[in-house]
């Protein structure tokens, strides 16, 4: 039962060891492995090589699939150049092995220590981030040595050839518990470390496993496909052509085991690194033999994965990727575009107010409001993908746009509850009634209306850019609004005075339309703050020094707590 729970934790320490490296430098160089990827599809050969380089960083070729599948699926590679991306990362996973199956039993305790140190030392930093990359290649090490000691008594066991025994017989038996073992452990690179050591320690012979090598490769192509199981078909299809690849693979190599068998042994190599050398060997000819396939199997994959007609709910997320999510800085990119989103939903509704406004059309108003809801719904929708994003791996500019990111949506959500409580006041006080604005206070709304739409098209300027001069000119806006809004409900008060009838008739709503676009033009210059604030042009107060010849206000009979809070420069809090 012991050696048994030794195996079980050796094999867990080696997935876990794997998934720390790759989350590691998915966090700290994601954005920059994206770039090269995308970069990199400009020919099968470019692509080829982007993909072995990247997957040799971040040891999984289930993570490059996932990244990969991304760019697929928003458009910005074809599924051709895809599957030769893939192609290199199945080469850079068998690199990794190879490099891992060596004695560095040295290095694990230097990486462990010194991984450590720097997380410890240094962890909101780089550093720090990086530290977390050596604890994870330390603890592979030192997981392939647990598992090579805890395989030692189970050599000795007298039961266990007779459990070995029903592996030697059916290649394909040998390649479905190799599949199965692979998608529990998620990773190949695992698995073919573990079947690498228990062939160095005799328990499996080699017949068996070069069975296993194949069935850990079909496993993966299958992991790569129930990664991407939830998304768009353009996204599934460069998983589907990775499982095409290997199942290819796996049935033109079956009939050659016998042969393969008896050629590795006369070799005379060590049964670990005969193992590590056959799965390079095996995804090395794979690519040579099918890189100039990759257009045909895409092809395939296509027909097999037709396109989803495009969906016509708005309220549907599109810009939040799943598989960014392990890379923040990206998916700080995904939320801001669809935030971005909700910006633009929010001005086609401003628009319709003043259609609503000006021509009574009870549709639009109901539509309208609808739109709220679209608003409200994508708002939920960016808010639980922000709070996925580990904020431990966000660094201080990172963490600063996650803020903004929040703020501005939470400003969109709020403009479009003011504008459903416009539309049900416009229809509740005018619609019904059959009234209508004066036409000198209808040209006061629509001079508002339209500094509404132009803050708001700027406000997105800054969001998208953070420009500082727009965000200066955004906060000048809002001084102008403010004033506009005193000017236009002084000109009402003075048509009332005149007894202007349509005046008399709309007071109330005619007030309470212009300090709602007052309040919703706050919400737009609210935008520019985190941008001044970060130059540091942003005035903490708009209350102006204290100047001893400047009198004092005045003050209810006995209040000497206002007088004195005014005397020490701060305004008296009632």
């Amino acid at each position: 039962m012991q050696t048994l729970l030794n195996l079980l934790a050796g094999v867990s320490l080696l997935v876990w060891g794997t998934h720390i490296v790759r989350t590691g430098i998915l966090r700290l160089y994601g954005g920059n492995l994206r770039r090269v990827l995308r970069r990199s599809v400009s020919n099968r050969f470019s692509a080829f090589f982007a993909g072995v380089g990247v997957t040799a960083l971040i040891q999984s070729s289930t993570a490059a699939a996932l990244i990969v599948a991304a760019f697929t699926g928003q458009g910005l590679i074809g599924t051709a150049p895809a599957l030769a991306v893939m192609l290199g990362a199945d080469v850079g996973t068998a690199v990794v092995t190879v490099l891992l199956s060596f004695d560095l039993s040295w290095l694990a305790p230097l990486l462990i220590f010194t991984g450590i140190v720097l997380y410890l030392s240094r962890e909101a930093s780089r550093a720090g981030r990086f530290g977390r990359i050596l604890i994870g290649l330390g603890l592979i090490m030192f997981a392939l040595q647990w598992i090579s000691a805890a395989a030692r008594p189970v050599v000795e066991a007298a039961g266990v050839k007779v459990i070995f025994a029903s592996l030697t017989g059916d290649v394909l038996l040998d390649m479905l518990v190799a599949a199965l073992f692979t998608v529990l452990c998620y990773s190949s690179l695992a698995a073919v470390l573990l079947f690498a050591t228990l062939a160095a320690s005799h328990v499996l012979a080699l017949p068996v496993t070069f069975g296993l090598v194949l069935g850990a490769n079909l496993g993966s192509g299958v992991l790569g496909m129930l990664s991407t199981m939830r998304s768009a078909p353009e996204a599934r299809r460069v998983t589907l052509g990775n499982f095409l690849f290997r199942l290819i693979g796996c049935v033109i190599c079956v009939p050659l085991i016998g042969h393969l068998d008896r050629w590795v042994s006369g070799l005379g190599i060590d049964p670990a690194r005969e193992i590590v050398l056959f799965h390079l060997a095996f995804n090395v000819a794979l690519a040579a033999l099918l890189l100039f396939w990759t257009k045909p199997i895409a092809e395939v994959a296509e027909r097999l994965l037709p396109a989803r007609p495009e969906s016509e709910d708005p309220a549907k997320p599109r810009h939040l990727d799943p598989s960014a999510l392990d890379t923040p800085s990206l998916a700080i990119g995904c939320a801001a575009r669809e935030a971005l989103r909700i910006g633009d939903v929010v001005e086609q509704m401003l628009a319709g107010m003043l259609t609503v406004l000006t021509t009574n059309d009870r549709i639009l108003a109901e539509r309208l409001r609808k739109t709220d809801d679209v608003i409200d719904k994508l708002y939920t929708a960016v808010k639980l993908y922000l709070t996925q994003i580990p904020r431990e791996a966000l660094d201080k500019v990172e963490g600063r746009r996650w803020a903004d990111i929040v703020s501005f949506t939470i400003n969109m959500e709020q403009i479009g509850d003011i504008v459903e409580r416009i539309i049900t006041d416009l229809e509740d006080k005018k619609i019904d009634k059959g009234r209508n604005f004066s036409e000198a206070g209808m040209a006061e709304i629509c001079d508002l209306h339209a500094r509404l739409l132009s803050n708001l098209r700027l406000g997105l300027s800054v969001f998208l850019n953070g420009d500082l001069k727009n965000a200066q000119e955004l906060l000048a806006q809002k001084v102008l609004f403010r004033d506009l809004e005193r000017a236009y409900a002084n000109s009402h008060l003075a048509r009332l005075a005149g007894n202007t009838i349509d005046s008399i008739e709309t007071s109330s709503l005619h007030l309470d339309l212009i300090s709602d676009m007052r309040r919703i033009n706050s919400h737009i210059c609210s935008i520019a703050y985190p941008i001044l604030e970060e130059a540091g042009v942003l005035a903490h107060t708009r209350l102006k020094p204290y100047d001893a010849q400047t009198p004092a206000p005045a003050s209810a009979p006995g209040d000497e707590a206002g007088k004195a809070g005014w005397q020490k420069g701060k305004p008296h809090a009632a």
